[in-house]
């Protein structure tokens, strides 16, 4: 739902009734990951998407239907569903789909749900979308911060929010978004009762080092991915807030230096472009960045630069193994000779190293075209049943 937050604000502070519909999990070559997101207002207004188009007509009706009634539905569209494979999802995989009547009596802290978002604070919702028991907990929510829960789960609720506080902690603090199932009465050891946990997490940073033309290209494009973009230089005449208006912010400082000041701030899904090309700069911040938790690392140069920086950095005592996290020369071999293109061979090298798809071309592969949506990496201990 993050990329329909600003209009989800406005429905909701509206006042009005409006439906949001939800994938909560998908098989196999689905065309988008558990989370998306599409909300219909009471007058029919559409804003967001679940496959493209392919399911969006039939999930369109369902949510007016949901807006009259205040009855949420679970919904599964599916090449093996003769009806669903008529509204055509033809892409071969299934969506499972939640779709909901929200307002302020239905979902009384999604004003501070999309507060944190938007102030980049971490929080999950945890909805109850499956429950044979017919306690009526289908469409109840708890909301779960890293230091507090709201939200009452229903009939035998605190056994289960006991149970869900502390997993869903867990797939918050790796950003990971999911499907859990219990016993009737929140009992681990069990699978009757479904609830669909949507974390968000604050989106990942991407540290971009030299303000040069390339750099402009890969802050717009890691803007595009969901990155937040932090363009640093130690040259004030070039970071400017003007040359990188799609970058969050722009430092003047040095990079090392910067980087020693954040480096608490960075995590597995912190990915550092260094772009100078330039061993007095790129030579300090890279021994600093090898030394983080950042779960990608890319220095531009030709394959000599690469050569002597990695003298360099070798004589600055960085050892084999952290050289080896190393992405340079930066970027896949696309080609690529313009500073969009360039920005292009990096964004894909970010995506594969995400997924862990091999970057070639698909013609030239074979099986699954889409990867685990929640990759190993990912997961906390014991939660991989996410992906089954």
């Amino acid at each position: 739902m993050r990329d329909i937050r600003a209009t989800v604000s406005e429905l909701y502070a509206s006042g009005e009734t409006f439906a949001v519909a939800t994938i909560i999990d998908t098989d196999k070559s689905a065309p988008r990951d558990a989370g998306a997101a599409m909300a219909v207002s009471a007058s029919g207004e559409v804003v967001g998407s679940l496959s493209g188009g392919c399911v969006e007509g039939d999930v369109y009706e369902e949510a007016l239907e949901v807006i009259r009634t205040g009855v949420p539905v679970r919904r599964t569209y599916g090449v093996s569903d003769e009806e669903a494979f008529s509204v055509g999802l033809t892409c071969g995989g299934t969506l499972h789909v939640f779709v909901e009547p929200v307002d302020r009596g239905t979902h009384p802290r999604l004003g501070a749900v999309l507060d944190a978002v938007e102030d980049h604070r971490p929080v999950a919702v945890a909805t109850i979308v499956s429950d044979p028991s017919e306690a009526g907990r289908v469409g109840r929510r708890r909301v779960v911060w890293p230091d507090d829960a709201e939200g009452d789960p229903g009939p035998g609720g605190g056994r289960l929010a006991d149970a869900l506080d502390d997993d869903v902690r867990g797939m918050l603090a790796q950003g990971a978004t999911g499907v859990l199932r219990y016993g009737v009465d929140g009992q681990r050891r069990g699978d009757e009762l479904e609830v669909f946990v949507q974390s968000f997490a604050p989106a990942p940073r991407m540290l971009v080092f030299g303000a040069i033309d390339f750099a402009a290209a890969v802050a717009d494009l890691g803007a595009y991915l969901g990155y937040r973009v932090t363009v640093c230089d130690a040259r004030p005449v070039f970071a400017t807030a003007k040359r990188f208006p799609t970058a969050e912010e722009v430092v003047v400082k040095w990079p090392h230096v910067f980087l020693d000041e954040i480096a608490d701030q960075i995590d597995g899904r912190t990915a550092i472009c260094v772009l100078t090309h330039d061993p007095k700069f790129d030579v300090p911040v890279l021994t600093r960045a090898l030394n983080t938790r950042a779960g990608y690392i890319g220095a531009m140069g030709s394959r000599r630069t690469h050569g002597d920086r990695l003298e360099r950095l070798r004589e600055a005592g960085v050892e084999e193994a952290a050289l080896e996290r190393l992405h340079s020369p930066i970027g896949l071999d696309l080609g690529a000779r313009t500073p969009e293109e360039t920005a292009v061979s990096i964004a894909a090298e970010l995506v594969r190293n995400r997924w862990g798809g091999s970057g070639r071309a698909l013609s030239e592969t074979t099986g699954r075209i889409h990867r685990d949506t929640a990759p190993a990496s990912l997961l906390p201990a014991g939660f991989g049943h996410l992906r089954e």
